[in-house]
């Protein structure tokens, strides 16, 4: 059973988280008050995933970030963020965090998160020995609006970038966040035209109306068509929806500290955290995300 070490030097708050994650009976939870703390707790149970408060004494959830990306890179770390944490937000995202879950979102989507990353860590290295001698490729899918496969080409992807090269190992599995909320959108959002104040409501209810939708004209014959193109270390993923699209001009900054709180925002903010590049078409139902290998440093030369 895998385990969530919540970090807070808030008691109430991990009180929250705890009740929260004690719905599923998948997890096992402990707790650190601190960044140092959970550090020490680290090595203690060696936990599959850290939730952690960006704003606590001592050392900053940014700072712990950093720590765990040098010394632990295999766990994954996931921030609960709050008014006046934004920029601190992305910074983390930027040094190696895995997502975010505005605290005011956390009923909602701190589970479905958990859940998201911890899968990819579990596939990461399924089918890395079978893909060791790839080193181009380009791969087209047509995908029904069924959620249920999204996690299956991400598997699939993960083992393309690994083993072409294009991403070092902690940086894998934030592309293949970046690549799921791209999916998301178009399915969702695009060929579903479900808007993100639906999707925050009740879960269950929405869960039906994806299924409606997904059932009816024009819904049901709309297709999402996703490209993967590995050449030359960069990876670049395509994903078109056959929605009516929208104005990519008037897409507001997910960066800005008044845009980063709105779940509306969530998903482009780790694509463009994420990903090098990102780029949508004048239609706005095609995004095209672009990753590049780093640049290997010239001898006698640490890269910064």
């Amino acid at each position: 059973m895998p385990t969530v070490l919540v970090v807070d030097d808030a008691a109430v708050d991990r009180k929250l988280v705890g009740g929260l994650l004690s719905k599923a009976e998948d997890l096992r939870v402990e707790f650190a008050a601190s960044g140092t703390e959970a550090l020490t707790k680290i090595e203690e149970v060696w936990p599959a995933i850290v939730v952690t408060d960006l704003v606590m004494p001592g050392m900053t959830g940014l700072e712990l970030v950093q720590q765990i990306v040098e010394r632990f890179p295999r766990i994954p770390v996931v921030l609960m963020t709050g008014k006046g944490t934004e920029e601190t937000a992305v910074q983390a995202l930027k040094a190696g965090a895995a997502s975010y879950v505005p605290k005011t979102a956390l009923h909602t989507y701190l589970l479905e998160t958990i859940h998201d990353v911890l899968d990819l860590f579990r596939s990461k290295h399924s089918h890395e020995r079978l893909m060791d001698c790839l080193t181009r490729s380009e791969f087209q899918f047509r995908m029904d609006n069924d959620p249920e496969m999204i996690p299956s080409l991400i598997g699939y992807v993960q083992s393309l970038v690994t083993s072409a090269g294009v991403c070092d190992e902690s940086s894998v599995i934030r592309v293949c966040i970046a690549l799921e909320e791209a999916l998301r959108n178009g399915m969702f959002h695009g060929n579903l035209e479900l808007t993100s104040e639906q999707r925050e409501g009740d879960a269950e209810e929405y869960q039906k109306l994806v299924a409606d939708r997904a059932s009816r004209e024009p819904y049901a014959s709309r297709r999402l068509n996703v490209t993967v193109r590995i050449a030359d270390d960069t990876g670049t993923f395509v994903v078109r929806d056959q929605g009516p699209g929208f104005d990519p001009t008037k897409l507001p900054d997910p960066t800005d500290p008044e845009n980063l709180e709105k779940v509306s925002g969530r998903g482009l903010l780790l694509m463009r955290t994420f990903m090098d590049e990102v780029s949508f078409n004048s239609t706005g139902n095609q995004v095209t995300m672009v990753k590049k290998c780093p640049a290997p440093c010239p001898a006698g030369e640490v890269a910064s």
